[in-house]
């Protein structure tokens, strides 16, 4: 099979296609072949050598796909060889073959193409475990989602008015607001030309928010505290603007704050499984009926994969890059 590979100065320029042998489903997992694959930010990291894949998996890039279910492991009874899913990997994803626990894969969402499915799982099982298991989520809340027109950030604008919360977002340009606009943000703030903090006490007074959903991390990380309300939740799944700051914990204790950081692809296989099952209950229905959307920007041919890297790195996109493998 074909799947790409880099070098190992880790640079964008180094990412080649290479071959390979299939890999082969172990008990309980399934064999896609794979005709979509979304790009994320931890391929970016890993390629960079700072974001090993987990102890047997795949070490090729890629942590979703969708196609073509081409074989069945042991013990696998709720697939059929044929049927067309969208899946969490590992890892494999950048192949034209990848495996899969079965219980991390889902049915193609009515109506939707490949391309599109390709994108949903890595942003929605992170959204979901966020902003649902550990945020608590509920109706009227005030949420505060960094980076709102990145992949993660279109699915968490959507998920959360969904669930009836209102919902703060910043980014960098006009363009990516009104984007965040169109999938349901109520307050869209330009970060680079006002303090996000400043326009979000403007607009909703000392109320203060929920949930502050963060990728940013740096110097962001005082202001959401600081506009959390009490028993207000900072949620932190990267750190683009650095991981160390130096902080005033106080309002932990006065406000009863919490904060938790977390990745997807280190949660056991268990956790995985019932978040695809919320997600098939709870969300696939919605994108059916047409009350939540697919946020594809970019689709590039796998030969183009160092094109896909570079649109990601220039954060110039809004919402998904695929790569079409087959």
């Amino acid at each position: 099979m074909k799947h790409v590979e880099y070098g190992p100065d880790g640079s964008v320029d180094s990412l080649r296609i290479a071959s390979a042998e299939p890999p082969v489903p172990a008990a309980g997992e399934i064999l896609i072949e794979v005709h979509y694959a979304g790009v994320n930010g931890p391929d970016l990291v890993q390629r960079r050598g700072l974001y090993p894949p987990p102890p047997g998996s795949s070490p090729i890039l890629g942590l979703e796909v969708s196609g073509r279910v081409a074989a069945l492991g042991a013990n696998v009874s709720e697939w059929q060889v044929g049927d067309l899913v969208t899946a969490l990997v590992p890892g494999g994803g950048y192949a034209e073959f990848c495996t899969a626990p079965a219980s991390h894969a889902l049915p193609i969402p009515q109506g939707m193409s490949l391309a599109d499915a390709a994108g949903l799982p890595e942003v929605w099982f992170t959204a979901w475990a966020n902003l649902v298991d550990m945020g608590h989520i509920q109706a009227g809340d005030h949420v505060l989602i960094h980076g709102g027109a990145g992949g993660v950030g279109c699915a968490a604008i959507q998920l959360a008015k969904l669930m009836g919360a209102q919902v703060c977002v910043t980014e960098g340009s006009e363009q990516k607001l009104e984007r965040c606009r169109e999938l349901g943000a109520d307050i869209a703030i330009n970060a680079r030309e006002q303090d996000f903090s400043e326009a979000i006490k403007a607009a909703i007074g000392k109320r203060g928010l929920d949930i502050v959903l963060d990728m940013l991390g740096g110097d962001t990380l005082q202001k959401n505290i600081n506009l959390l309300r009490r028993g207000g939740r900072l949620l932190i799944i990267a750190f683009n603007l650095g991981s160390k700051a130096e902080i005033d914990l106080m309002p932990l204790l006065t406000r009863r704050l919490t904060i938790a950081g977390s990745t997807m692809r280190a949660r056991p296989a268990e956790e995985k499984t019932s978040i695809r099952d919320d997600l098939l209950c709870q969300i696939w229905p919605a994108f059916a009926d047409g009350r939540l959307r697919t946020s594809t920007f970019a689709t590039f041919p796998l030969h183009k994969v160092a094109d896909a890297h570079h649109l990601m790195e220039s954060a110039q996109h809004t919402g998904k890059i695929i790569l079409q493998v087959k």
